[in-house]
Parts: C-alpha cells; sequence; structure tokens
C-alpha cells in the first residue's frame, strides 16, 4: 500500500500529465496515467466477426450487466490514480466500447486507426474530436491498420498481419517509426487481433496462444521472452487480452484462473474484475483502453 507521501506524489503526476497535451508510450506495462475507454451503452452483437460472437450471437449482449461491469473497470483504474477519458457512446457503433482499436500510441506519436470493419469505420471521429480538443498531435494511418494488432517494447514494435491490418500499413509505420524495429507476427486471423494470442507485460514476460502461429514465428517470439502458454479454454476467454497499468499490476478476469496462476507465481498483481459480458463480443481489457500516456 502506498505511503501518504507516495500517494501524494502520484496525485501530483496525475495532476501533470492531465493539464499536458502530449501523447507518451513506450511499453505495454510502463505506469499508465491516461486512458481512452468507452461506455457498452449500445453494445451488441450484429455483423459476426469472430468465434466467440459466433458463440453467444443468440444470447448477445446483457446491456446492464455490461454497463456495470465496464463501470467497475473504470472505478478501478482511477483508484490506481488512472486518468480516464470517456468518449461519447453511439447507437451507431455497437462494438465502440473496444477503443483500442481506433488508435495506438507508439512513442510520442498517436496515430488514428483506419477500421477495417464496415461495421466499425466511423468509430475514430469521436476520438479524433476529442485530440483535436486536447491539442494532441496524432497521425491518421494511411492504410488499414488497428490497434489490437500493435504492441510496444521500447524499440520493438510487433505489428499482427491479419484481415484488419494490411502489410502496406507496416510499411508506413516502418517510415514513420525509423527508430524502432517493426516486427511482423503473421497469425491465423480467425483470432482476429494479435493481442488476442499474444502480449507483453514486461521487458522479459509475455502471453501466447502457440497454435495461433506457425513454427517460425513461435520460435521468434519464444526467443525475445519467457512465454506464459495460454492453453485453447483461455484463450477463448480472452486470456492474453490482459491491460497492465505499472508496477507489476494487471488486470485479468477471474475466468482465466490458470492464466492468473502463472502470472501470480512470477510477481505480477493480479487484479482480477468479472468481464463476462463484455467478452461476448470477443474482447477484453487490452481491446478496451487505449493508453495515451505511460511514463517509466
Amino acid at each position: 500500500m502506498n505511503s501518504p507521501v507516495t500517494q501524494e506524489m502520484d496525485n501530483q503526476k496525475d495532476q501533470t500529465y492531465s493539464k499536458m497535451s502530449v501523447a507518451k508510450c513506450v511499453t505495454e506495462y510502463d505506469t499508465l496515467r491516461r486512458v481512452v475507454l468507452c461506455e457498452p451503452k449500445y453494445m451488441a452483437i450484429k455483423d459476426i466477426i469472430n468465434d466467440v460472437q459466433k458463440k453467444y450471437k443468440d444470447e448477445n449482449i446483457d446491456r446492464e450487466k455490461a454497463m456495470q461491469q465496464h463501470k467497475e473497470f473504470e472505478a478501478k483504474l482511477k483508484e490506481h490514480n488512472v486518468e480516464v477519458i470517456k468518449l461519447p457512446s453511439s447507437e451507431r457503433y455497437p462494438e465502440q466500447v473496444f477503443t483500442r482499436d481506433i488508435g495506438f500510441t507508439l512513442g510520442d506519436r498517436l496515430f488514428l486507426a483506419d477500421m477495417a470493419s464496415d461495421i466499425r469505420k466511423g468509430e475514430e471521429a469521436a476520438l479524433q474530436n476529442w485530440l483535436l480538443q486536447e491539442n494532441i498531435p496524432f497521425r491518421v494511418s494511411e492504410s488499414r491498420v488497428e490497434g489490437g494488432d500493435v504492441i510496444v517494447d521500447r524499440n520493438r514494435v510487433f505489428v499482427g498481419i491479419s484481415s484488419r491490418t494490411s502489410e502496406e500499413s507496416v510499411l508506413h509505420l516502418e517510415q514513420s517509426l525509423p527508430d524502432h524495429e517493426v516486427i511482423r507476427v503473421p497469425f491465423n486471423e480467425k483470432y482476429l487481433h494479435l493481442d488476442c494470442v499474444f502480449n507483453v507485460i514486461s521487458s522479459g514476460d509475455g502471453l501466447y496462444f502457440p497454435e495461433a502461429f506457425d513454427e517460425e514465428t513461435r520460435k521468434s517470439l519464444e526467443s525475445m521472452y519467457n512465454l506464459i502458454e495460454v492453453n485453447k479454454e483461455e484463450q477463448f476467454t480472452m486470456g492474453t487480452n490482459v491491460l497492465s497499468i505499472g508496477s507489476g499490476r494487471l488486470f485479468s478476469l477471474p475466468q482465466n484462473p490458470q492464466v492468473n496462476a502463472a502470472m501470480r507465481s512470477k510477481g505480477f498483481d493480479v487484479i482480477e474484475i468479472d468481464f463476462s459480458e463484455i467478452i461476448k463480443s470477443g474482447g477484453s481489457f487490452r481491446c478496451c483502453s487505449m493508453p495515451v500516456v505511460r511514463n517509466d
């Protein structure tokens, strides 16, 4: 537990970052200071775009329950001194809760995504309006790319190659980020986004679902990180889609006990929140959060 002095220092940092028109994220696990969310007010499974949605298409989403779970997530973020920005919900966009996909921050540059799925095209307008209001510089992606396929760790940027993110977008990122190593990560696109099968949770540790990758890609990832293997059942319940908020703390689902036990055995502080209604649409804590500022 933080001492009063430490707490006061954290609060001062929060106030500083909230007044700065900046974007900065160099890892997926440094201390999260500012994040963009969107309430699942109009969340629904309409166009089936992943295997998880196929299972729940008839049951669909209990919006009241999804809203309550999301509010608990938001409250817990604030409890850990994270400034939460909430984009306005729109009935036009039933998957707007997954803010990670509409933009991503790499270093001190924020990119506005180019959404691939018709049902999601236009979601990025609300984020763009907020960025303009806050005077935060951003770049509009020149080709198809979604934030769920982009993972940053210092000078490394992993980009999943799928139906949502194109090879052309990787070339543009290489041109925009000459000081970074942009690493292509092909995977079975039935899993939708890279962060549904791979994630980095510290400088030396990650999570992955091996079946999603070919042998060459699997060995490459294994050479860079000590990887916790996620089994098929816990991949389906978004075992890799955790959100790190710094100092080894991260959000994960109670439905994934094996993943959580493995992370705790490595010293991580696992914060369990029920997100069972929201994951019916194929995304969890990482998908539902777009970091704008992290600091080490």
